[in-house]
């Protein structure tokens, strides 16, 4: 029985510490000397972990991808691979020619050419001069830069230089591929060559080890995937579970900052003087956030729950939501209306009713009640919208109208426009015909 292939790429318990050093300045070092105080000035202050006890590994041929937040440790662990830094702790192993792409124009010198700098970057990656100009028609054409070639490279748009970068990188023919978001900033056009090149590397056995925030991407092209979350290993397998899990975080996080926010803003408001509630229900529904009434009746409590009943700030296009409103009133009333609106982040309404329009005839209200508004299909294009709840009398006349005070999400992999999403369908005949449906997004 033959041994198994040894991975391309492995990290064993990898920890990067920074270290940050102390704000204060040193006039001079001869200074420093005289007052012993160099060591003391330049010790650290304080350390940071940009990785900690990170481990996976990479098969050869494998297209590995790399997730995470801003901060998370995705680049580190880029630098700890490519040898540019080396790791506190733990081991790192790989196996074959690297090719690096790690950062926007990494290694070009801004004052001399695109040529030049096509040479000099091809041989640090370990070309000899003869097999670049073998090479050089093809990288410049892959980078459609041949109208540029000889132009000083501090004159190219960040997309030329990343075009460029990526272009070297790949025609040094690596055995393993490192990108940092290299697609972020190419356009379309360059992106599926991009894409190609990808698929072209994995029919060769080529290993390729991508860091990028576009999930898609990572669903589509990766046999596994890491998630990085403050330096530390979340989740790691299957590209699609991987991605889920993250997003389910990030929308966690997302919806925690929204009600923060929206919590902060009615400590505000609520030691803010009350506006004049003579006013008529139509300048009420224009006002700027806010609250507002008599109080005889008060909305206590509003939440937002989804499907599976949780409190969430953070919805897909189509996912049912509830919006639920506890009522306390000081006495017992005969004339109320409880009513919602729901208002894009322009301010737009898009969609108001309240139990009076929907035919509810009030008779008494004594004590708490707790009301439930439910949507089977929260048809929303993709964005961020503002809550309206409202207790009032039959004639508008408030009890307590809360203003613009609870936010929430709304993602879809969609990319429509527009406020309102309906469910719909295309029939088209005659001469016209299509390939077969891709996914959206």
């Amino acid at each position: 029985m033959s041994a198994p292939e040894l991975p391309a790429i492995e990290l064993v318990d990898v920890t990067k510490i920074y270290r940050r050093y102390s704000n204060r300045h040193l006039a001079t070092l001869k200074s420093a000397l005289l007052q012993r105080s160099l060591a003391r000035d330049l010790s650290p202050a304080d350390t940071f972990t940009a990785l900690r006890g990170v481990s996976f590994r990479v098969a050869r041929g494998q297209t590995f991808g790399v997730i995470g937040r801003n901060g998370s440790g995705k680049s580190t662990a880029l630098k700890v691979i490519a040898g540019i830094t080396k790791p506190t702790s733990g081991t790192v192993q790989v196996r074959g020619r690297i090719s690096a792409l790690i950062e926007l124009g990494a290694g070009f010198h801004p004052e001399i050419s695109g040529r030049e700098n096509v040479f000099i970057n091809g041989m640090m990656l370990g070309l000899t001069r003869r097999e670049i100009q073998q090479r050089f028609d093809q990288i410049v054409d892959f980078a459609e830069l041949r109208d540029f070639i000889d132009a000083p490279v501090k004159t190219y748009s960040s997309g030329m230089y990343m075009r460029l970068g990526f272009a070297v990188a790949i025609h040094v023919d690596p055995d393993v591929l490192l990108v940092d978001e290299v697609l972020a900033v190419g356009d379309e056009a360059f992106t599926h060559r991009c894409l190609d090149k990808f698929a072209e590397f994995r029919r060769r056995n080529r290993t390729v080890l991508l860091v990028t925030h576009a999930l898609p991407l990572v669903e589509r092209l990766c046999d596994e995937a890491v998630w990085l979350d403050a330096g530390q290993t979340r989740a790691a397998g299957d590209p699609r579970r991987v991605a889920d899990a993250y997003v389910a975080d990030v929308d966690r996080t997302e919806g925690d900052f929204l009600a923060a926010t929206d919590a902060r803003t009615r400590v505000t408001v609520d030691a803010a003087a009350p506006p004049d509630t003579a006013a008529g229900i139509e300048d009420l529904s224009k006002a700027a956030e806010g609250r507002w009434g008599s109080r005889e009746v008060e909305v206590s409590d509003v939440t937002l729950l989804n499907a599976r009943g949780e409190d969430t700030r953070v919805f897909h296009s189509g996912e049912a939501v509830t919006i639920g409103m506890t009522i306390r009133a000081r006495r017992p009333v005969e004339d109320f209306v409880f009513g919602i609106g729901v208002f894009n982040a322009d301010g737009v309404c898009v969609y108001g009713t309240n139990t009076e329009i929907d035919g509810f005839e009030p008779d008494q209200l004594s004590g708490e009640a707790r009301v439930q508004f439910q949507i089977d299909a929260l048809d929303l294009v993709d964005g961020t919208y503002k809550l309206d709840v409202a207790a009032h009398k039959r004639d508008g006349v408030p009890y307590d109208y809360h203003r613009l005070l609870y936010s929430f999400r709304v993602g879809s992999a969609v990319r429509d426009v527009g406020i309102y999403r309906p469910a719909h369908r295309w029939d088209i005949t005659g001469g016209a015909r299509f390939k077969p449906a891709r996914p959206p997004g």
